[in-house]
This record gives C-alpha cells, structure tokens and sequence, in this order.
C-alpha cells in the first residue's frame, strides 16, 4: 500500500476524485478560452514527452547535468507541487481546473493564498522550474517559458471575473498578496 499510496497515479486520481465534491458552477470561462489554454499546455507536454522529435537546438545542455543540479532540481520540483496540492486543498469546494465563480463563491486569502493569489499556478510554475534545473537542457525553460505564458495569460482573465464579483475586496486582496511570487511574508498580529 505504501509504493501505491505514493506513486503519481494515486495522486492524481485523488486529485479528479476531489474534483467531484465542488461546488456547482455559477459562471464559467467561454469555450474559446477554455480550448486555447488547453491546446497551448498539451502542445507544451506533447513537447517534454516527445522531447527526442525536437530539433538538436533544443536540447543542448545549459549547465552540467550531475547529482547536484539533478537533485535541486527534484527538490524544487516537489516543493512546487506540493505547495499546489496544499493550494488545491485549502480551495476545496471552489476549485476548478478552469476559470469558474462557484455558487457561494467566496475570496480565499488564507493557507497558500496569503502568499500569493495564484499558489496553484507558482507551485506548477516552480515544479516546471526544478524540471527544468534537473533536466539542464533548452527545452526545459522553453517548457517553462510556454507555461508561464499560457498562465499569465489565465490569471489575467480570472483577475477580470473576480474583480467582477468581489470589486473593492478583491482590489484590496491584490495589492496586498502578489500574483506569482511571494515577496514578503505575512505579519503575525
């Protein structure tokens, strides 16, 4: 049980069971910007898994590939996703894997989202970022660099909807929580 409790498998599958138990949807992303994101992240991890089809350019290696860039970027890596799972299960019944407002949809501004507003997006971003440090080859921060995009992209679309729903409140919550990147830690009152 302990080999299958760990494997990514299991987690993932723990991760679209718990998507069953969300709320209903209020509001949702139209088609189009639903299928662009999806077609740009699947063009991206067509191109990690089929990394060996990409021109030689592409995977020159940037810096030594040894046991210590290897290991930091493994630790990175799960550091990163582990601080999205964190994220995905502090949002609970309001998550969705894509732009929603959920019925009783309300601001989150604790656990990871005290630190930044997108945490699920900065622990991909950081799990592709220790990817790409292990890995040390182009193609990594061309990976990186397509995901980053495509979440931008996302996070500027759900900044749009949220002000929408939660107006002075959620302007409040962005010039006091970064985006992306923690840049200061929350005071202890």
């Amino acid at each position: 049980m302990a080999c299958f409790s760990s494997s990514p498998h299991y987690r993932g599958f723990l991760w679209l069971v718990s998507a069953l138990r969300v709320r209903k949807t209020k509001v949702m992303e139209p088609l189009l910007s639903r299928m662009i994101h999806f077609l740009v992240g699947t063009i991206a991890l067509l191109m990690f898994a089929f990394r060996n089809c990409l021109p030689a350019s592409m995977t020159w290696q940037l810096w030594p590939q040894n046991e210590i860039t290897f290991w930091t970027g493994a630790v990175v890596m799960l550091a990163g996703l582990g601080f999205a799972v964190w994220a995905r299960i502090h949002l609970g019944r309001f998550w969705s894997g894509v732009i929603t407002l959920k019925e009783g949809h309300r601001l989150i501004r604790s656990g990871p989202y005290q630190f930044v507003r997108n945490p699920i997006y900065t622990g991909i971003l950081t799990g592709v970022a220790g990817t790409a440090v292990a890995l040390g080859e182009v193609y990594g921060l061309v990976f990186l660099a397509i995901f980053f995009a495509v979440y931008s992209w996302k996070i500027h679309r759900e900044q749009r909807l949220l002000a929408g729903e939660f107006g002075e409140e959620y302007t409040e919550y962005c010039r006091d929580v970064p985006a992306l990147v923690p840049y200061k830690l929350p005071s202890r009152s």
